[in-house]
């Protein structure tokens, strides 16, 4: 009489050579387990660069002196919405680009770039630069986080005079802290939200790239 399988018991080894096929079969669970483990690690990686948050390093002065060459920042790219590959919209967005914020976005005139800019006018807004000063929608807005390094220049200038232009719908006017530095809204026109990554919020990281120092006061700074 057979005794019924008892599937807490020991393996017990015989001679035809079960065990070894086991402990095979328990090697390659084992190779599973890290494949798979690495593989949702990886779509997880991708998942949040994707949809959640993405570093990227600042190459230019153009936003001196909020964010300095060799800064590596965090930005958001849940806040303004999901973007959805190769049909570029966006979805589920908890609000769009608001006046001050500083977003990182495909270069209008590039693509394969991308650009950190402040927003300085958004859908609706007329914006105007005289004489280095910005007005919005007549009044103006001398943002103190803006950095000048040369004087007004001689005749009228997009860099020193500018506009009045109203922002279209779905469009923002951006421009770099670094008035006189920065390559923006004022030459190339309005940046679209579809172009939009996300929102810079963190400095994880700064390297000074000429002396080679960690810039230690600046790691963990908010970006406002």
């Amino acid at each position: 009489m057979s005794l019924p399988f008892d599937p807490s018991a020991p393996l017990q080894p015989h001679s035809g050579g079960e065990a070894v096929v086991v402990a095979r079969f328990e090697g390659k669970s084992v190779l599973r387990e890290y494949v798979e483990a690495f593989a949702i690690a990886l779509l997880l990686a991708l998942f949040l660069r994707g949809f959640v948050v993405q570093a990227f390093k600042i190459p230019s002065g153009s936003m001196q002196p909020t964010l300095e060459v060799g800064d590596h920042i965090l930005v958001n790219k849940f806040l303004y919405g999901f973007r959805v590959p190769i049909v570029g919209r966006r979805l589920l967005g908890w609000r769009p680009p608001q006046r001050g914020d500083v977003i990182v976005f495909e270069s209008p005139t590039d693509p394969a770039k991308d650009f950190i800019k402040r927003t300085v006018g958004v859908p609706g807004d007329v914006v105007q630069i005289r004489s280095k000063h910005v007005y919005i929608n007549g009044a103006a807005w001398d943002d103190p986080r803006a950095y000048f390094t040369d004087g007004p220049r001689s005749g009228r200038t997009p860099r020193d005079d500018y506009g009045p232009v109203t922002v279209p719908p779905h469009h923002f006017f951006v421009m770099g802290d670094n008035r006189d530095r920065s390559y923006d809204s004022r030459f190339w026109g309005f940046v679209d939200l579809d172009e939009v990554k996300g929102k810079a919020f963190l400095i994880y990281w700064s390297w000074d790239g000429e002396d080679r120092w960690v810039r230690w006061n600046r790691l963990g700074t908010t970006i406002n």
